[in-house]
């Protein structure tokens, strides 16, 4: 079944060489964003590997597993600034958790009532609470430059998200 992935990876293989990349973030930077696929985080902000710690769920949404990476990163990764950036066109925008739970449920014939999905019917309400929960977080610390941002998937254009 994954096949392709260890032909893909015995490739990669031949030309690999250590680039001896430390483990911190290079340029101080911690990026909280979406699964989407059609998002590349280091191209749209102009990083390089090594340069930021890339954190990564559905929604870009400071989950209690998101958190623990942001106190890793900041607290022991060089991280300096954190960039939440979710994104025009999200499946999590625009339904509802219940929403989204009868749809899993029916296409999977189970009841996925109560498994917690953080669908969003106001993205920049939710984006400004996701950054506040950042700001409140007393693991984090207190000089940390946080901003929230709003990446076009269709233009690549990342907007600013202000308070």
């Amino acid at each position: 079944m994954f096949d392709d992935l260890l032909d893909a990876n015995r490739r990669y293989r031949t030309e690999f060489h250590d680039s001896g990349v430390p483990g911190i973030a290079a340029r101080g930077l911690a990026v909280l964003t979406c699964i989407d696929s059609r998002i590349d985080p280091l191209a749209s902000l102009g990083l390089r590997p090594g340069d930021a710690k890339i954190i990564r769920n559905a929604g870009a949404r400071v989950t209690p597993d998101a958190l623990r990476s942001l106190v890793l990163a900041t607290n022991l990764l060089g991280a300096t600034r954190v960039c939440v950036m979710q994104h025009t066109d999200c499946a999590m925008v625009g339904s509802t958790d219940d929403e989204l739970q009868a749809r899993i449920g029916a296409l999977r014939g189970v009841d996925a009532t109560g498994f917690e999905l953080l669908a969003s019917m106001d993205q920049l309400h939710t984006l400004q609470t996701d950054l506040e929960v950042i700001a409140a977080c007393p693991l984090l610390p207190p000089e940390l430059e946080v901003a929230g941002f709003i990446f076009d998937v269709h233009s690549g254009e990342l907007v600013q998200v202000t308070a």
